[in-house]
């Protein structure tokens, strides 16, 4: 193996002097004060045969799910039966034509989230609460096998894993805005996390694993909540209408807010390898206590939005720290269909690799100038031609017999690439 040159100490010394030497030729720069470079270095090590990740996802459909996702619209008031109107929901069905709720709204995400994912990914979707018709509000069950409405596939074909991401869109577009089968009840999301944390198809070490929280409420539905309203008043955040947490045996547990079990849920996920995304959708998980709960559920789950290539990805409402490249808030936020499908489709980037043979570089990723960028293929350097690389507006491209090495690696046999480029600013 050859030794690494130290690229940006050379370019400082030939910048010094008027002169940067490459191969066998010398290029003039135009000294400057004070020198203004920067060295960029991206390593990769691509696996493109690894193996598909298993992702569950944990879809809330406790009854707020019914909701409009804008209660201000005229169309979302209906009779009260007392000859005045309220906002529709629940046991009173919204007109979602002119009224969409957050269920119908995420029915229309989803569906070109997995179309997109659903060849590269082990796709597989549970529900919860475990709710029944005849449980009214006191369906606060965590998720149990009934629950589980597609597991994960044992399949790794591309036509197989369509087809089964295929019917998880048909399972969730089955589940109806209103009657029978609607979303109702609690948000039990510590004991569904733990159920999930337990399942055979959930232990699989060889490939990554991850659970996709999608949850529209504050977590509770816990009666071994650390918690009383009755004895705990102050420390009981109640998260149901009224004075049920205070006067309730139900719920004198069950309606406090359920954060340290939660996040403790997600620890344990984490703690058996497998990554916890967490989206809040609906006005409960943007304001008041969410947003603080979800960030910890999110932090314990170990997927951080990510602005290392792009600044403005954390969105208008939240900031980039440049130090580490991450978002200041964890979790993804979304309101409405357009924001919950953009949240997927930058969730959908960590699971599919369409490019093998292509490593990004964005703005002052790339050099400012294609001779200043030296590519190393497992530690050697591997000069630009047909067969080798290419640098373009995206990034470097790897072509022919380099290409193939790349879509050839599996775990086992990974190649390891390391690209360095000089920009003058």
């Amino acid at each position: 193996m050859r030794a690494k040159l130290p690229l940006l100490s050379a370019l400082v010394l030939g910048a010094l002097s008027g002169v940067v030497a490459t191969g066998c030729q010398s290029y003039d720069f135009e000294p400057v004060e004070p020198l203004a470079i920067a060295q960029t270095t991206v390593e990769e090590t691509i696996t493109a045969l690894a193996s598909k990740p298993n992702v569950m996802m944990l879809v809330d459909v406790s009854g707020s799910m019914t909701l409009p996702v804008n209660p201000s619209l005229p169309s979302c008031k209906v009779s009260d039966g007392a000859g005045g109107t309220t906002n529709c929901g629940g046991e009173l069905p919204c007109p979602t034509a002119t009224c969409p709720t957050r269920w119908t709204e995420l029915q229309a995400a989803v569906p070109g989230f997995l179309t997109k994912t659903g060849q590269y990914v082990r796709f597989g979707l549970t529900t919860y609460p475990e709710s029944k018709s005849d449980l009214g509000a006191e369906a606060c069950n965590a998720s149990t096998s009934l629950s589980i409405r597609k597991d994960l596939p044992t399949a790794e074909d591309d036509s197989s894993l369509r087809a089964h991401a295929n019917s998880i869109t048909e399972l969730i577009q089955g589940i109806p805005n209103a009657g029978t089968g609607r979303p109702l009840g609690g948000t039990p999301t510590s004991g569904s996390l733990r159920f999930l944390g337990n399942q055979p198809s959930m232990q699989d070490e060889d490939r990554k694993r991850f659970v996709i929280l999608l949850t529209d409420g504050l977590p509770n539905c816990n009666a071994s909540n650390e918690y009383s309203g009755k004895e705990n008043p102050l420390q009981c955040k109640c998260t149901i209408a009224g004075s049920l947490c205070t006067t309730s045996a139900t719920y004198e547990r069950r309606g406090c807010l359920d954060t340290n079990a939660s996040v403790a849920a997600v620890s344990e996920l984490k703690a058996k390898g497998v990554t916890t995304i967490v989206i809040g959708f609906g006005a409960e998980t943007a304001s008041g206590d969410g947003p603080a709960v979800l960030q910890a559920m999110a932090a314990a789950g170990g997927f951080a939005r990510s602005c290392t290539d792009d600044p403005t990805a954390c969105g208008p409402s939240d900031t980039c720290n440049r130090v580490t490249g991450l978002c200041g808030r964890s979790f993804y936020q979304a309101a409405n269909q357009a924001e919950l499908s953009a949240a997927l489709e930058l969730i959908s980037k960590d699971f599919i690799n369409p490019e093998p043979c292509l490593i990004r570089l964005k703005g002052p990723q790339l050099p400012s100038d294609p001779k200043l960028i030296v590519v190393y293929v497992e530690g050697e350097r591997t000069v630009a031609s047909d067969a080798t690389w290419e640098l373009t507006p995206d990034g470097v491209r790897f072509n022919g017999a380099t290409c193939d090495r790349i879509k050839n690696s599996r775990p086992e046999a990974p190649v390891n690439i390391e690209i360095r480029a000089i920009r003058l600013r």
